[in-house]
């Protein structure tokens, strides 16, 4: 029973076997490894792409509500209104509609003071000395609305100091005088 296996296959089958055993080995290690190692490459490509697609999709996200935000956020148009000329009586009615101005735009009055020199009775103009407190994004409200004001006919000498909790707003306003 216990024959040898060269007396059960002839020597040539067995050569022909390690050949194409030799032959099997081969294709597997020169096509079939390669392309495991290839598509494992790919694979790790695809997540990556994925990573990447699912992060713009996070952006994508963030852009769409920002958008939405500066769709809605108003915007101003600056008044350009046809100049005229305030008169003299009423040069009191300026500080009323400054500090009515000024609480709209919310900040806060700290002086309105009329310069003497430019008071006199024949001047085509009177100068306000203006100090008001607050934010600057309030302080660009003010001049906006300032500049909707027919009879301003300037605003000039801008300072603007820092304190300590607010900011401090001073300016020169020329309003423009009928005879």
């Amino acid at each position: 029973m216990s024959k040898k296996l060269s007396e059960i296959i002839p020597s040539n089958s067995i050569s022909y076997i390690i050949i194409c055993g030799g032959i099997i080995v081969i294709i597997i290690l020169l096509g079939v490894l390669p392309f495991h190692r290839y598509n494992a490459a790919r694979s790790n490509d695809v997540k990556s792409l994925q990573s990447q697609i699912d992060e713009q999709k996070q952006f994508q996200k963030a852009y769409q509500s920002l958008l939405g935000i500066s769709k809605t956020e108003k915007t101003h148009k600056l008044p350009n209104p046809v100049k005229t000329k305030l008169p003299r009586m009423d040069v009191d009615k300026f500080q009323d509609i400054f500090q009515a101005e000024v609480k709209k735009s919310g900040l806060s009055t700290v002086s309105l003071i009329p310069d003497m020199k430019t008071i006199s009775a024949g001047s085509p103009a009177i100068l306000f000395n203006a100090t008001t407190k607050g934010q600057f994004a309030n302080f660009r409200e003010l001049l906006i609305h300032l500049g909707a004001l027919t009879y301003i006919d300037k605003v000039e000498g801008i300072n603007i100091r820092q304190q300590q909790d607010s900011m401090e707003f001073k300016m020169k306003i020329w309003i423009a005088l009928a005879n």
